[in-house]
């Protein structure tokens, strides 16, 4: 998750700051003092508690197995007024950790997870995150990333690093009381649902996660502290367990954990509501199954979830559609292409073709006209001509050997899983279509098998 508030600014200043990039961990079963410093300053950052020694602890636990680097931006010629933080504090952070995502197909790609981004409020305007930024995109290409990714607070800050709104996810209230009726009930009664101890989370999540992301069109890669907050034994926040967490697992036809949902009662005066805490499925079965499961729930009137796909089964399975109703549709995946050939080879297409595009990138890592020919679903991607990274792809006479679509790299890496079609874009004028028809070519090429969704914040 990012948090930065970072503007780009006119005036050139001095940069008194050295950036020091380092591993979470323990050295000899102690957190060093520049990890426990930037944890602070990331806790300043997104106005979470101070993380006391035991939370700093599992913080660095959990970081540590996700092998996470990241990056402060200290003073470096400067001491810091009486009774402030001093300069061992960093004045802004930045961390990455790689992981995968699924871009159909059974291919998970591996990516360059950028969170925890935060600049402190009094060092804003000055050019530290794009700093931080620039250089840990350059390093993440040249260690051979083709793409990265981030899930962000505020949406306008990414755009002019690359990066593109590539998946959203929706807020939805579901009327339950008295059951959910589906179209056919068969499909909701795939397979058993049990009650659990909402503990066994913790141990079952990521085998249960593991099949869901190979499962799910868009799914990335989930950080260690996700198993705990599905199963309410701690978090970023506290380590308290939450006592009115509840699980319920899904067994397939072999006797085998393929979903669970874990939820907790919320109050509300007007109707007695639960929250779903966490829900992963590995089949369309188990997915109705737990929903199934949900609307049993004695007592209940509604069910929350924050994070349905915006193309829903459960909403066309149920028998009253008007139960189901979403409250809020937000973008949550951005992705960033680094590597325009080796992203577009890596994802598989369903039909073939060809088509030549240009892409203009400001920081320069992708630049320049490609040329797309796909032949039996996979892509054979070809560089035409030199960077052209200061061009603006829009504007007239930006095409290069004929390209027959223009546009930028923030426009290619929110259509690459197909969350958004080309025409869309177009319409809005973010691309230009220089050759009568390129338009829907390219969204015949790019069309995914299935909406893509991510069930992943970090």
């Amino acid at each position: 998750m990012t948090a930065a508030h970072e503007t780009s600014t006119r005036n050139q200043r001095p940069f008194p700051y050295a950036l020091r990039s380092f591993s979470i961990r323990f050295v000899d079963g102690e957190i060093p003092g520049e990890v426990a410093h930037w944890i602070q300053a990331v806790a300043l950052g997104f106005y979470g508690n101070a993380p006391t020694p035991d939370m700093s602890k599992h913080y660095v636990h959990t970081e540590q197995v996700d092998g996470r680097v990241v990056t402060g931006a200290y003073l470096s010629d400067s001491v810091a007024p009486a009774g402030a933080w001093g300069v061992e504090y960093p004045v802004a952070t930045y961390a990455y950790h790689r992981k995968t995502l699924n871009i159909g197909s059974g291919t998970l790609l591996p990516v360059h997870q950028i969170t925890a981004v935060t600049v402190r409020p009094s060092h804003r305007r000055r050019g530290l995150l794009r700093a931080m930024m620039s250089s840990d995109l350059a390093q993440a290409k040249a260690a051979g990333l083709a793409i990265a990714a981030l899930t962000a607070t505020e949406a306008t800050i990414y755009g002019r690093f690359g990066f593109g709104v590539a998946t959203h996810e929706c807020g939805v209230e579901v009327t339950v009381k008295g059951g959910i009726a589906f179209h056919h009930p068969a499909a909701a009664a795939r397979g058993t649902v049990e009650v659990a101890d909402a503990s066994t989370i913790l141990d079952l999540h990521n085998d249960v996660f593991a099949k869901v992301h190979g499962f799910t069109y868009g799914s990335i890669g989930r950080h260690d502290m996700y198993r705990h907050t599905a199963s309410g034994q701690g978090s970023y926040e506290s380590m308290d367990p939450v006592k009115n967490i509840r699980a319920a697992l899904h067994y397939n036809a072999a006797g085998e954990v393929d979903g669970y949902v874990t939820y907790k009662p919320l109050e509300d005066a007007a109707r007695s509501t639960v929250e779903i805490v966490d829900l992963l499925a590995a089949t369309e079965g188990a997915y109705l199954a737990l929903w199934n499961f949900l609307g049993s729930l004695d007592l209940i009137d509604c069910i929350k979830w924050g994070q349905a796909p915006e193309v829903d089964p459960l909403e066309w399975a149920m028998v009253s559609k008007r139960d189901y109703k979403r409250t809020k549709t937000e973008d949550l995946l951005w992705l960033r292409i680094l590597d325009v050939p080796a992203a577009l080879a890596a994802r598989h297409y369903q039909q073939d073709g060809s088509i030549t595009i240009h892409v203009g990138d400001p920081l320069g890592h992708a630049s320049g006209s490609f040329r797309i020919t796909v032949v039996e679903g996979s892509a054979t991607v070809t560089k035409l001509v030199e960077d052209l990274s200061a061009q603006d792809p829009l504007a007239p006479g930006s095409s290069a050997q004929d390209p027959e679509l223009s546009m930028g790299i923030v426009e290619l890496s929110s259509l690459y899983l197909g969350g958004v079609e080309a025409r869309t874009l177009a319409a809005a004028g973010r691309i230009h279509e220089n050759s009568a028809g390129a338009v829907a070519r390219f969204d015949a090429l790019f069309r995914p098998a299935h909406a893509p969704h991510c069930l992943t914040h970090f």
